[in-house]
Formats: structure tokens, C-alpha cells, sequence
């Protein structure tokens, strides 16, 4: 065989990958990112016939651009599910002029208890990034990124009772169930401050005999934030029973069967959505949920293999 057809035939090759890849990429952007998925999943077992569980609704990494209705009508009717507790996980703006739709967004889940934490993409617009670069290891904040309005949508968000654990604890009575959080900041981009737990005399609960359920909240699972949420607590002696997160995206381009290629932390890839768990060095043994999430970064518009997802938690306990 002469080399020229051997070198027409790579090419041809090459072509034939090229186009699938971008046939692929657009699949991913005109198709995947609205393929709205709510998921349902369980924690704990009943243990009585009579034993109520609470309902979580798990929200994270919207990242709105102005003009996507599809996703706010989705969002909004996310409340009909009828959950006891909200809880988002980051990660809502991605543009300067997002906010009142995002608002919009959440108006019918702003009237259900909720609880929130920041992303770095609350507090700062993308930028554009080459996406090989997730391959080698998580994201950088930009030194040049561009402040978003996020005092403003924080403000309005604690205006309609949903309450910042940003490196804060709270307590709360929530559809007859005890309820204690600590939340903190991004971990993703270094604030992460670890507040402990509520002390025993701040529980907003009178009746000391129900069970306590404890929740960690935070946007990015890295391990140290995850282990502080996991471990026994040296001032209170307590730790967490359950941990939420986001910020992974689910890997967002993912192999078939929803393989994540990359988690943009250290977290374990199979670890990028979904339940799973946080083991301590003691052998503790703590629930962690991962958002997939329901939007992408403006500057990286695809989804493939990796569905925009909320989860509504059963939780036993």
C-alpha cells in the first residue's frame, strides 16, 4: 500500500472522529443541558410503621444566564413535589443581570424552609477556561474575575426566610423533626471555616427526647470539609448524619452510563454524584449527596452523558 493512502485513510479517520466529537458537543448543548431529571433517592430505613420521614429537596449549581426559561419554569415546579426543607448548594448566577430571574426561579421553594451556602460563581462570573485543564486537576479562581451582584440575591433570599449557613450553624424545628446545620463557605476557593455544631441551649427544639437529625452543607466535597462535617466534634462531641454538596456537575461530559471523567475536586470520580459516603478515620461511616446539578458555567454550555438534575432525599433517621 502506498503511504499517500495511508495517510488519506488516517485522515479520513480523523475527519470522521472530528465530526462525531462535534456532533457530540452539540448534542450536549441543544439537547442535554434541558433534559430536566428529578431524581428520588432514600437515606435510612423506616424504623416504625408510623415513623415520618422528612422530604429534603436538593437544589445546586444553576448557574443562570438571563433568557433560559425552560430551566426557571422547570425550577419552579420543582415545589409541587412538596418538600419539607429546602436545600441549595451554590453555585446560582453566572451572569451580572441574572439575579431577578433566578428569583423567579426559586420564588414557589422561597415559601418552604430552606437553607443555602455560596459557590464561587456566586461571588464571581466565569471565565473562560480550556477544558482539558479539568483533566490535570480542579479549577483555579481567576485573579482578574469580575464580582457579581451576590449581596443583593443573599439578601433576598435571607428577606424570604431561607437562612445563610455561610461558616454558620442553626437549628430548627422543620415538619416535626429536630433539626441542626453547619454550613460553610466555598471550600473550592479556600473559605471554608468549619463553625462546629449548635450548642445544646441554641436548639430551637423544647422537646429533648426526639432524635436530632445533623446536616453539613457545602458547595465544593473536598475532603477536608467533608472529614471536619464527618468527624466527632471536639467542643460539642457531635458530627454530622448526613452531608450535602454540589459543584462536580456530575462530571458534566461523562462517558456513557454517566461516568464522570472529572469531579473539579478531590473527590473520588465515583463519588461525583448521587449518594454516597464519607468514611472517618475512626471508622465512622456519614451519608454525603452530591448535586449533579442543574445548570453549567456560561463559558462552558454542555451537558452529554450527564442530565440537569434536583434530588428529593428521603430521610429516616
Amino acid at each position: 500500500m502506498r503511504a499517500s493512502a495511508v495517510f488519506t485513510g488516517l485522515g479520513a479517520c480523523a475527519g470522521a472522529g472530528a465530526l462525531l466529537g462535534g456532533a457530540m458537543l452539540v448534542y450536549g448543548h441543544r439537547v442535554g443541558l434541558t433534559r430536566f431529571t428529578t431524581r428520588e433517592v432514600q437515606v435510612g430505613r423506616r424504623r416504625t410503621p408510623e415513623q415520618r420521614p422528612l422530604r429534603i429537596l436538593h437544589i445546586s449549581d444553576i448557574h443562570h444566564v438571563p433568557g433560559q426559561r425552560q430551566k426557571v419554569e422547570w425550577i419552579r415546579s420543582l415545589a409541587e413535589l412538596g418538600p419539607d426543607l429546602v436545600v441549595n448548594t451554590g453555585d446560582n448566577l453566572s451572569d451580572h443581570h441574572a439575579v431577578p430571574e433566578v428569583l423567579e426561579a426559586l420564588d414557589p421553594l422561597l415559601e418552604i424552609p430552606g437553607v443555602f451556602v455560596p459557590g464561587s460563581n456566586d461571588y464571581y462570573a466565569p471565565t473562560r477556561k480550556n477544558p482539558a485543564r479539568y483533566l490535570v486537576g480542579p479549577s483555579q479562581l481567576d485573579e482578574h474575575a469580575v464580582e457579581l451582584p451576590w449581596r443583593e440575591f443573599f439578601e433576598q433570599l435571607s428577606d424570604r426566610s431561607w437562612v445563610n449557613l455561610t461558616n454558620r450553624t442553626w437549628s430548627a424545628e422543620v415538619a416535626g423533626h429536630r433539626l441542626e446545620f453547619s454550613g460553610v463557605d466555598d471550600p473550592h476557593i479556600d473559605l471554608a471555616e468549619f463553625p462546629g455544631w449548635p450548642a445544646e441551649e441554641d436548639s430551637a427544639a423544647a422537646d429533648r427526647s426526639s432524635a436530632t437529625l445533623r446536616i453539613g452543607v457545602a458547595h465544593a466535597p473536598v475532603r477536608s470539609a467533608l472529614q471536619d462535617f464527618a468527624r466527632q466534634d471536639p467542643g460539642s462531641g457531635q458530627r454530622a448524619d448526613l452531608v450535602l454538596c454540589g459543584h462536580t456537575h456530575g462530571g458534566q461530559i461523562c462517558l456513557p452510563g454517566e461516568h464522570a471523567l472529572v469531579t473539579n475536586c478531590d473527590l473520588p470520580r465515583r463519588q461525583a454524584k448521587g449518594l454516597s459516603s464519607i468514611r472517618t478515620p475512626d471508622g465512622h461511616v456519614v451519608p454525603l449527596h452530591v448535586s449533579a446539578g442543574i445548570g453549567t458555567s456560561a463559558k462552558a454550555q454542555v451537558r452529554l452523558n450527564c442530565p440537569p438534575e434536583a434530588t428529593l432525599l428521603t430521610v429516616y433517621h
